[in-house]
């Protein structure tokens, strides 16, 4: 089955309340501009393009999903390496912007840290007060970091760490498993015992850093994985980014697939760039959305 996209929409964030805010490129300068009121995060009316990042709203098609869920929203964050890397501003107005969206759920899959130790206690500190079940896997820098202090902290703050596990929450009067499978990238995706147990239909989501680790999921399973780790190639040079993709054995960057009969979303994350130690060009930070469907509908003409 295809996915028909009817509603792919990618806007700059602009909180539903006051203020509002547009794209200012005079006098060469790149940023928003705040049109009304003061910004919740800023006493300046000027919110600098480094903390920037846009909204992406998605529509999946799952036709072996519960009925009850047709319509269920997930909001996914990733990749938000906190740090210098990265705007603390961004990350704030994105857990600003998911529960502003009421989503369902909340996916956090993974690379919270970069290399350094030294920004793991402002973690709990940005990501703090996300509203809904939040589920959250690991990635590799992590693990390389500290993975057992992440979790520990995320659990505090009540979110569920998924390591090579399940979960069955109810949404919507019927149950949806959460599948969140440990980083594939540093070699510890286990989709065995990650499915061990778990029901066999019905609607299943997976969750896991590495997109390649899609390939290793049941085939023809009905079920969607929501990924990150590529930063949507980072810096993007059209053709030139695939090919070293693909020859470094991440031929998935950005987007949806379609892979063995099931799908796969790559968030293209929320750190670096605009301003950060790390450079992005042709792929903006993300905080993306998702409305789940049973049934394909016509795109209005």
């Amino acid at each position: 089955m295809r996915l028909r996209r009817l509603a792919r929409r990618t806007t700059p964030y602009a909180s539903s309340a006051a203020p509002l805010y547009r794209e200012n490129r005079h006098g060469g300068r790149n940023e928003l501009v705040a049109l009304g009121g003061g910004d919740p995060f800023r006493t300046e009316r000027r919110l600098r393009w480094r903390d920037h990042f846009s909204l992406s709203e998605n529509l999946l098609f799952l036709p072996h999903m519960h009925a009850e869920h047709d319509g269920l929203r997930i909001a996914q964050l990733s990749d938000v390496h906190v740090g210098q890397a990265t705007s603390a501003l961004r990350i704030r107005r994105a857990v600003e912007a998911v529960n502003e969206a009421k989503p369902d759920l909340v996916f956090l899959t993974g690379d919270y840290v970069t290399h350094s130790p030294k920004p793991l206690p402002r973690v709990r500190e940005l990501l703090a007060g996300l509203e809904g079940p939040v589920y959250v896997v690991l990635g590799n820098h992590d693990h390389w970091v500290n993975g057992p202090y992440l979790r520990e902290g995320f659990e505090r703050m009540g979110y569920t760490v998924l390591q090579n596990e399940h979960r069955v929450v109810h949404v919507k009067g019927a149950p949806v498993t959460v599948l969140g499978i440990d980083d594939g990238r540093t070699g510890r995706d286990d989709v065995e015992a990650t499915f061990r147990g778990a029901p066999e239909g019905g609607t299943r989501l997976v969750l896991t850093h590495a997109p390649p680790t899609v390939d290793k999921l049941p085939a023809h399973a009905g079920l969607v994985q929501f990924s990150g780790h590529t930063h949507g190639g980072q810096f993007v040079v059209r053709g030139l980014t695939e090919a070293i993709f693909r020859r470094a054995g991440q031929p998935y960057i950005s987007g949806h697939y379609h892979v063995n009969g099931n799908q796969l979303y790559v968030n293209r994350g929320l750190g670096f760039g605009f301003g950060g130690p790390y450079l992005r060009r042709g792929s903006e930070p993300e905080v993306a959305f998702f409305t789940l469907r049973r049934q394909a509908v016509a795109v209005a003409s």
